[in-house]
């Protein structure tokens, strides 16, 4: 995702967050749908930092969450298609 598909709003949104869920957005944006886990694999961040980083985008309506079809116990985050320009 080129960063100028980002509304306004979340582009404000996304830079008041702290390093850490910038990247986990990045990520998010980048590769699609993931876990908390393959999230903190993908970042090399520990769990806990990817946790509170999601948090901080689900807040900010930057990250939906949704229970995983494979694992019910799980969910898998994925960049808000609210946030983004609707592109030409």
């Amino acid at each position: 995702m080129r960063p100028d598909t980002l509304s306004d709003t979340h582009a404000e949104r996304l830079r008041a967050c702290p390093p850490s869920a910038k990247l986990v957005f990045i990520t998010l944006a980048n590769e699609g749908a993931l876990t908390q886990k393959q999230l903190a694999t993908e970042t090399l961040m520990p769990r806990r930092t990817v946790r509170s980083a999601l948090d901080q985008l689900t807040d900010a309506g930057l990250v939906t969450a949704q229970s995983s079809i494979y694992d019910a116990r799980k969910r898998v985050y994925q960049v808000t298609l609210g946030g983004r320009r609707s592109e030409p």
